[in-house]
């Protein structure tokens, strides 16, 4: 037992994953390119630290289904010990596969993957850069996606799923013919997952309609070279799971204590809805959801044994009420409650909580200190920052940036690094030093705006420079906006995106008048600045922004931002204007700011979010309403990417509730979805009030007061989409962000060409009456043109897949946009 403390010692509370699997009752650590990959033989032990100031930490322990006793009690051992060694803190979860948590499945956003067999008996977790492999990926799911090993045979498919034939280099999706959209899309997003972090970006990936595969027959050839020839029917469809979270208001609160020689008492407290006082510091207490889940709670002055032995009472106790074996666990102590514990009680406070961000400041916890001021220069006598961070070292190795132009690689002046344009791309190599070793990682970032060929170059020009250095580089793309933690860090506190433009030497981007960015970070290793539109709307009371105008230079503090923050976003000021800089507190703007933003607007202002620690997290839904009853399905650590347009969601904000409709969203559940929001209140177990206002917001109006509750909210996010992989095989096509658009003749030099099986083939089906090929449209001379085609209205000449394609829009949308907003779609595409 000493000997696993001392292990334990060497774990270190950084922001992010770790994991570790059970081989011969010992944790060993799982490489990180297979995470989320989990051996059904196995048990597996999952930290997880949250990036915000207060790193709440939470502790997994899954098990497998074909896993020993053995090792699940294993399991359960350790994470009680390493709970001890994190100070207690922790909450606990007990995952069965299968059934696994919202929360657990977050961290993992492209997917589960079950694979046959165990380490024990000799299989290894994923190996980088390995080509020799032959599997069967049975994928299901468009919320949380979980994809499992099957037979390699024609007996596994059905009609209704999607399935991946992973061969290593290729990786070919199958899309049963009665799959939507969205699990499509899903599937795409899981393939392309595989093969940056198991294939380091080198695999190719190949989509095959099914019902329509003699339109794929390069292909089938290889499906067929594998599977044999097909014989008999496909499997009809394999119903889907139930929505995970079931809304149940019989809840009930045990406290538990050890009576004589080891036994355990549990008697009943109080039944829904709760009160906070019910609990006591110096006891532990059972909160049953009804069978769907238990939790623990602990009291901080409660005894040892009881505070240790919480895990597997919670195991008793399940087995004690005749409960399924899978019914999940959470383990929480006094000051530690998990969002979802705290949503049973009616009310909730913290003890010591702040009234407002802008009043405290505070790191690392939640309490009443003095207003602190925050020295820049301090991080460079800070070299264990990194451990803070979870990169894979401090940011001190060196920087080199390259700028796609022209098609080739082209240095960019380091007097500029952290500059990123989004009319361009950018390659960035980052070098350092393990073990006396050169190691690298190199960063493909794509602007949002930037040509399709010149993405499809970046990604070529990564692959040349990666074989510059043998192959040593880890490949990281790199999404605008959506940049990690190392890749702030590098630019120590000078990363700055701007929404369009170019880098280029010589090239005079276009004056847009007022400039806005938003600043957000503590420190040089975690900020960026990121340009905004230059309006109202786009203030959040959260944060800092810098308006610069070709007179003033406004400096604009949210009442909620910290002063960590408000000292980043000077230093992020001067890099941006050497003009003096004034400062506006908001509520107290001068009438020069407003004008410079096109007047005052609404804008993310609600008192709620200046708040430190909300009385109840937001909590995000996907509803659906079946036999009348009203269910959901979680969403945990949501970003505006969950807000499906097929769905319609659910926002509890606690205060206010938000049904969200997407425009794809089901007919009938739009309908229901007002009384469903209703009967979620009547039925909430802590007893909510139900005249909650409902407030119903269709997807595009969002307003203020709901996008305030996202991170980063993209306000264009569907009048646009981003550059995205689109992988495109005899006219079907799928959109999966970050990647090129298409795939056209840079690919041909990039890949090394699997039997011609994908490349952007020409459709085997001729084209309706009047259309053309986008090749024949595209950056095509007028005098060149096909006849009869008008060069003012090339769209028209498109298919409806390359017209949405090119264009990023439906043709209907299109039409809906102002004739400005058109032309500029067409510019970018080359169709004008």
């Amino acid at each position: 037992m000493t000997e696993a403390q001392d292990e334990f010692k060497n774990i270190q509370r950084k922001p992010g994953l770790q994991i570790w699997t059970i081989s011969k009752m010992k944790m060993v650590p799982v490489p990180e390119q297979a995470y989320g990959n989990f051996f059904e033989g196995d048990c597996y032990i999952i930290l997880n630290v949250s990036n915000s100031a207060t790193q709440s930490t939470d502790i997994h322990y899954w098990i497998g289904n074909a896993s020993s006793q053995d090792e699940q009690g294993a399991a359960a051992v350790y994470v009680t010990q390493l709970d001890g060694c994190l100070g207690g803190s922790p909450v606990q979860y007990r995952e069965v596969q299968g059934c696994e948590s919202a929360k657990f499945k977050s961290y993992f956003k492209n997917g589960l993957i079950y694979k046959k067999g165990g380490v024990g008996s000799g299989f290894t977790h994923v190996e980088a850069n390995v080509y020799n492999i032959q599997r069967l990926l049975h994928v299901k799911g468009t919320k949380h996606v979980t994809a499992r090993e099957v037979e390699v045979s024609w007996s596994s498919f059905n009609l209704g799923d999607i399935f991946l034939l992973d061969l290593g280099k290729v990786i070919i999706q199958w899309n049963g013919p009665q799959s939507n959209r969205q699990e499509k899309l899903k599937a795409v997003l899981l393939a392309q997952d595989i093969r940056d972090r198991e294939r380091g970006g080198r695999a190719q990936i190949a989509v095959i309609e099914g019902g329509q595969e003699e339109a794929f027959p390069e292909l089938m050839k290889i499906m067929i070279s594998v599977l044999g020839q097909r014989t008999g029917h496909l499997k009809e469809p394999i119903s889907d799971d139930k929505p995970d979270q079931n809304q149940i208001s019989d809840v009930k609160l045990y406290q538990y204590e050890h009576f004589n020689l080891g036994q355990l008492l549990v008697q009943e407290v109080a039944t829904s809805p709760l009160t906070q006082d019910l609990l006591s510091s110096t006891d532990c207490y059972i909160l049953d959801q009804g069978g769907s889940s238990v939790m623990v709670w602990k009291g901080k002055a409660a005894s040892d044994e009881e505070r240790h032995s919480a895990l597997s009472r919670a195991v008793g106790f399940i087995k004690a009420k005749n409960y399924p074996s899978n019914t999940k666990v959470e383990v929480m102590s006094e000051g530690g409650e998990s969002a979802m514990f705290k949503h049973f009680f009616k009310s909730w406070k913290e003890k010591g909580q702040a009234q407002g961000l802008g009043k405290t400041h505070s790191v690392g916890k939640i309490a009443k200190v003095d207003q602190v001021k925050f020295d820049v220069m301090e991080l460079h006598a800070q070299p264990k920052l990194a451990a803070q961070e979870r990169m894979v070292d401090d940011a001190s190795g060196h920087v080199q940036v390259w700028r796609i132009e022209n098609l080739e690689l082209k240095e960019v002046n380091p007097s500029t690094y952290g500059h990123f344009y989004g009319g361009d791309c950018y390659l960035v190599l980052y070098t350092y030093n393990r073990a006396n070793k050169p190691q690298y990682i190199l960063y493909m970032w794509q602007g949002r705006h930037a040509t399709q060929d010149e993405v499809t170059a970046c990604a070529y020009q990564a692959v040349n420079l990666d074989n510059k250095y043998n192959g040593a580089p880890t490949q990281v793309r790199v999404v605008m906006g959506k940049e990690p933690r190392h890749f702030l860090a590098i630019f120590k506190g000078r990363l700055i995106i701007f929404e369009g433009g170019t880098g280029r030497p010589g090239v005079v981007n276009p004056d847009p008048g007022a400039r806005l960015f938003q600043v957000r970070g503590t420190h040089e290793m975690n900020t960026k600045a990121t340009e905004l539109p230059a309006r109202a709307a786009s203030l959040n009371t959260n944060d800092v922004f810098l308006l610069k105008t070709h007179q003033n230079v406004f400096l604009w503090y949210g009442k909620g931002c910290s002063g960590d923050e408000r000292e980043m976003g000077k230093a992020v000021a001067d890099l941006l204007s050497e003009l003096d800089k004034q400062i506006v507190m908001e509520g107290q703007e001068p009438a020069a700011f407003w004008v410079a933003l096109g007047g005052k607007a609404p804008y993310a202002s609600d008192k709620r979010l200046e708040k430190e620690v909300a009385l109840h997290e937001p909590r995000l839904f996907e509803c659906s309403n079946q036999t009348g009853r009203f269910l959901m399905t979680e969403v945990a650590d949501f970003t505006q990417d969950d807000l499906d347009e097929d769905d319609v969601m659910l926002l509890d904000t606690w205060e206010e509730i938000f049904l969200w409709i997407g425009n794809s969203a089901n007919q009938y559940e739009t309908q229901e979805s007002y009384s469903g929001a209703v009967d979620y209140l009547k039925t909430h177990p802590a007893g909510r009030d139900p005249g909650t206002p409902i407030t119903t917001v269709k997807q595009g109006y969002e307003p203020p007061t709901f996008t305030g509750w996202f991170n980063a909210w993209d306000a264009h996010k569907w009048s646009v989409s981003p550059a995205g992989v689109h992988i495109i095989i005899c006219g079907g096509s799928y959109s999966a962000p970050g990647g090129p658009r298409n795939i056209k003749s840079h690919n041909q030099r990039m890949s090394s060409s699997i039997s011609n099986a994908y490349v952007d083939q020409s459709p085997s089906r001729a084209k309706p009456s009047g259309m053309l090929h986008s090749e024949q449209l595209v950056e095509t001379p007028q005098h060149q043109l096909p006849q009869g085609v008008d060069p003012e209205k090339r769209e028209e000449y498109l298919t409806d897949a390359e017209f949405e394609n090119l264009l990023g829009c439906t043709r209907d949308n299109f039409q809906r946009l102002p004739k400005w907003r058109q032309n500029d779609l067409k510019k970018k595409a080359g169709l004008f």
